[in-house]
């Protein structure tokens, strides 16, 4: 392992840095996640330079703070004594270690090589910019599925899949598409496209669909639409994004426009979030499967009190994937006091959930093995990376994310093999335990039976 200077000190409240584009990282471990994007799987590990001559842990400040959510405070609990490592010694014909870990995982029906995947980030100037596309060609490196958020036409145009993006049609809906083809290998990975219900008035699903050159991705069963019911940073609001005038006069016709901003030039412009009941959900999913049948069917959800029961109907009317946005989810503008106090944290969406009925895909605050490892335990399928991914494309925009996800395959291979297990979907209630649960079985108290939800 090569040495590496010691991490930076935490990110503070103050003034982003001058290489900082804005992202928001408050409460969010902005400076470990750059870390791995500049040194990769060395972050995992002290300062190679101090080894032999430091003791670790002795002095280590706590993993998380005072008051986080449930899957901050879990443990992964290894067992003594592990039968499936016999198991995996016998077909090995020696002792299994790490890298014997399967990761490989189909999410959503798009087959990735390890449970993570590119969350969905839209329109906002951060995400739209050079780091959107960089973001989209390196998870097409990694393999792994990209999901693209909504308001990108309205903002950025649809683009032409079949002439290479230069200048601001990279940063278009198929631009991105296109810079992720480019690195994609043969055989895994594929491209989500969000569709709010004002993005349905721009037509986005129609217009790949049918667009010839988005043909290879329906020929190998790599393209999926995903209905966003909601989004975690701001649970029953719609899209918010900061315009000038002149850009509030275009869509004034199609959006609600207020200006509330402090009469600096800018303005507020608000998407309406939809309205959903259990049949028009489920009515939705059966339009969606009839008018694009070779498209993946995936339905995003924000962390509402009934989240259970709605990713329930979104199964049971045949969605591929439901994927839930925690309260700490999110990458883009959002009022501070929903950033604050609205909506379920991750670990609760999970323990009301409970095992479930489909593909499980999960946001909010995921960088690094071990919360990645205690979401899979507690029943997702897969982990999406959203400002993370961001933030190490802005810190790298050519390696960051790569690096971020070699540091996380890593992580996942280690912690799964030290429970004695070998693949990620192995990973089970078993295997996790809270504090202040007693004895007995350790993720008794996770579980929450359907009807008695607080």
């Amino acid at each position: 392992m090569n040495p590496r200077p010691a991490p930076a000190a935490p990110h503070d409240s103050g003034p982003p840095a001058p290489h900082d584009s804005g992202l928001r990282a408050d409460g969010f471990p902005a400076d470990a996640v750059r870390d791995r994007a500049r040194h990769g799987t060395a972050a995992l590990f002290p300062p190679g330079e101090a080894y032999g001559r430091t003791l670790f842990g002795a002095a280590r400040p706590p993993a998380h703070p005072a008051g986080a959510d449930l899957l901050d405070g879990l443990r992964l609990v290894p067992p003594v004594f592990m039968p499936r490592r016999l198991e995996k010694l016998i077909d090995l014909a020696r002792e299994p270690m790490h890298h014997d870990v399967e990761l490989t995982t189909t999410i959503g029906a798009l087959g990735s090589p390890l449970p993570a995947y590119l969350s969905a980030f839209g329109s906002t100037q951060v995400a739209s910019a050079d780091l959107g596309t960089a973001a989209s060609r390196q998870a097409g490196r990694l393999g792994i599925p990209m999901v693209i958020g909504e308001n990108v036409i309205p903002v950025n145009g649809y683009g032409r899949l079949g002439t290479p993006p230069s200048g601001d049609t990279g940063r278009s809906l198929l631009g991105r598409i296109h810079a992720y083809l480019d690195e994609l290998p043969d055989g895994t990975g594929g491209v989500a496209v969000q569709q709010s219900t004002e993005d349905a008035d721009a037509e986005v699903w129609n217009l790949v669909y049918s667009d010839p050159s988005a043909r290879p991705l329906l020929d190998s069963g790599r393209l999926a639409f995903e209905l966003k019911v909601g989004q975690g940073a701001k649970p029953g609001l719609g899209g918010m994004t900061v315009l000038d005038h002149a850009a509030a006069a275009r869509v004034a016709g199609q959006y609600a426009v207020d200006d509330v901003l402090g009469g600096d030039g800018r303005v507020l412009r608000c998407s309406s979030p939809g309205t959903f009941t259990e049949e028009i959900l489920r009515q939705q999913i059966r339009l969606m499967r009839n008018n694009f049948p070779r498209a993946r069917v995936w339905v995003k959800l924000h962390p509402g009190r009934d989240v259970r029961e709605a990713a329930g109907v979104a199964w049971a009317a045949g969605a591929d994937a439901v994927t839930v946005d925690g309260a700490e989810g999110g990458t883009g503008w959002a009022p501070l006091g929903f950033l604050d106090g609205v909506g379920l944290p991750l670990g609760e969406c999970l323990r009301r959930i409970g095992p479930p009925a489909g593909a499980l895909l999960v946001s909010g605050r995921m960088w690094e093995g071990t919360r990645a490892a205690k979401a899979l335990a507690l029943g997702a399928t897969a982990v999406g990376l959203g400002r993370a991914a961001l933030l190490a494309v802005e810190e790298d925009p050519e390696e960051g994310l790569v690096r971020l996800v070699e540091a996380l395959a890593l992580e996942l291979r280690l912690l799964i093999s030290a429970v004695g297990k070998y693949r990620a979907d192995a990973l089970a209630h078993e295997d996790v335990w809270a504090a202040g649960t007693g004895s007995g079985t350790p993720a008794a108290p996770l579980a929450a039976p359907l009807g008695t939800q607080p």
